[in-house]
């Protein structure tokens, strides 16, 4: 039997009631939550009149995507004002009637914060435009003069095209260029300034002091850039937003990390464990772990594990690495499944083709899987990550089992994939669609007019919380399960130990007193000797009789 320790061992015992290390946190994405207002947009009183509904699935926290003031041109991402609410989504009170709310029910509430970059209409960049090469106001971003011929480097963006825009003199002639890794509407700041440092820990206060309890850090690997701007070609290849081997000059520099203790110096003022949680695309988790230092963030999302496929091999190796890598540096793993980034592990899942982060899929994709074979691996994959020792994030709608959203209209598609690939690829659309919530009425209860700002699929009704609560073996009724056994086993400060299955389609783990075995085989496998006389606690399918487990499932046993 090999062990892998756990946090639960590496930490001293009076951390044990940091709440994070173990906890399940879900991501609602406001405009697509719930929407109180009719409009077809999703809002704060919406996701406030639908908190009881994630208290009684048993999750320990809430994120929020962003629903700052913004002209929306990368839902939210790119914020106009980083201390207020877009009128989309509602006011301060409405924000602060939601903590509350939040907070009554047992919730802890973090927010969404994009620090790499701003709107290109936040009033900073409107002075940097209004000002002369050089000035104060300029320094707060990446300004280069314009060479002779070409542009300041060779730098490609996120989103396709130069990583530089320039602009106009006042009398019209050619300006300067401004750098961003993203859209060209979202100027990068100059994290070298103190007065993009200080301005930022204002903004963290500000929520802070509202009762916030912590920041999901949009591009945490993306501040600092490499000196001198050198020039840098992507493999065709490499993802977009980093998580490759080599790192870009943009992606991954020691410098982020000066920042972050700083952050977490201010959140250490605030009583109540405030947390600090990575979007940091880097790789090997080695690299990934030197985000959760003790003295930096407290959680880094585990896309390497994320990014695996349907593979037992590669799943096992992925979970050794993760509590190795992050258990040295004294951190919890936070696994994940699902975001608002790539297509729905729904359907991910049983995809043979490529779905790039952020592109998705397309019109071109060849063998789109079976809605059951996508479902029955989620659901396994699911069951198998909720069993793991660390942190866990759900996405809104996988406790549904929603699958990617693949057959909307394409008047009606909004994402910048979409038009930037000249309809290639779908973009991530297909995981942001209303959620539903009550079969037979309006948007399937998203919206009380029917509004939707993105239209729900035929059928989608069929997956709605209402339906799903009264159906005994459905996803939702599963994931309320596997909360509850969790919690009252301990799982998430649980140390993991490897057994034997003597099969290398079927794995099997000790995680306190639950043993888990998950099946990523075709058909019915015998199962491992370890469950013997063992009583099954749930299981992600209806299992045989006798000693077999199912196709590409996974159950929980009573040790």
């Amino acid at each position: 039997m090999t062990e892998i320790r756990s946090l639960a061992e590496t930490r001293e015992p009076e951390a044990a009631a940091e709440w994070w290390r173990s906890s399940v946190i879900y991501q609602i994405y406001p405009r697509s939550f719930a929407d109180a207002n009719g409009d077809g947009m999703g809002d704060l009183p919406g996701i406030t009149a639908r908190l009881q509904s994630l208290a009684d699935l048993g999750v320990d926290a809430i994120w929020l995507s962003p629903f700052f003031t913004s002209p929306q041109k990368d839902a939210g991402y790119d914020v106009s004002d980083y201390c207020d609410v877009d009128p989309l989504f509602g006011t301060l009170e409405d924000y602060d009637a939601m903590v509350a709310r939040a907070h009554e029910l047992g919730l802890r509430v973090i927010v969404d914060l994009v620090p790499n970059h701003c709107s290109d209409q936040h009033p900073w960049f409107q002075q940097a435009l209004a000002t002369p090469p050089g000035s104060p106001e300029r320094d707060r971003f990446i300004f280069r003069d314009a060479p002779e011929s070409g542009l300041p480097n060779n730098w490609e963006s996120v989103f396709g095209g130069p990583m530089w825009t320039q602009t106009a003199n006042p009398d019209g002639t050619a300006g300067q260029y401004y750098l961003h890794i993203f859209d060209s509407s979202q100027p990068d700041f100059n994290w070298h300034n103190e007065q993009v440092r200080e301005m930022f820990r204002g903004v963290l206060r500000f929520w802070l002091d509202r009762g916030t309890d912590g920041f999901r850090v949009d591009v945490a690997h993306g501040l600092i850039k490499s000196d001198g701007l050198p020039d840098y070609a992507v493999d065709p290849a490499a993802a977009s937003m980093g998580g490759t081997e080599e790192l870009a000059p943009w992606w991954g520099q020691d410098g982020v990390h000066e920042i972050y203790r700083d952050w977490r110096r201010v959140l250490d003022e605030y009583d109540g464990e405030r947390v600090l949680c990575a979007e940091a695309w880097v790789s090997p988790l080695s690299l990934m772990a030197k985000w959760v230092r003790p003295d930096e963030m407290h959680q880094a999302f585990n896309f390497p594990y994320l990014s695996c496929d349907f593979n037992a091999a590669r799943i096992r190796a992925t979970i050794d690495e993760s509590l190795r890598e992050f258990s040295a540096v004294g951190a919890p793993s936070t696994w994940v499944l699902s975001n608002h980034d790539v297509v729905r592990h729904a359907t991910r899942l049983a995809l043979t083709e490529d779905n790039p982060q952020g592109e998705g899929i397309g019109p071109l994709t060849p063998n789109l899987p079976d809605t059951a074979i996508g479902l029955r691996r989620a659901r396994s994959a699911s069951t198998l990550m909720l069993a793991l020792p660390g942190g866990a994030y759900l996405y809104q709608g996988e406790e549904l089992g929603l699958p990617e959203a693949v057959e909307l209209p394409d008047e009606a598609r909004q994402d910048p994939t979409w038009f930037r690939t000249n309809g290639e690829r779908y973009g991530r659309d297909g995981c942001r669609v209303p959620i539903p919530w009550e079969a037979g009425v309006p948007a399937a209860g998203f919206s009380p007019t029917g509004e939707s700002w993105l239209p729900q699929p035929a059928g989608w009704e069929d997956y709605a919380r209402d339906v799903q609560r009264a159906t005994a073996d459905s996803t939702l009724n599963l994931y309320t399960a596997l909360l509850r056994l969790r919690r009252g086993h301990a799982l998430g400060a649980g140390t993991l130990a490897w057994l034997e299955t003597g099969d290398p389609e079927v794995l099997a783990f000790r995680n306190n007193d639950v043993v888990v075995v998950s099946s990523f085989a075709g058909s019915e496998r015998e199962l491992p000797a370890c469950t013997t006389g063992l009583a099954v606690l749930a299981s992600s399918a209806p299992q045989p009789s006798g000693r077999q487990i199912a196709a590409e499932s996974t159950v929980w046993f009573r040790a």
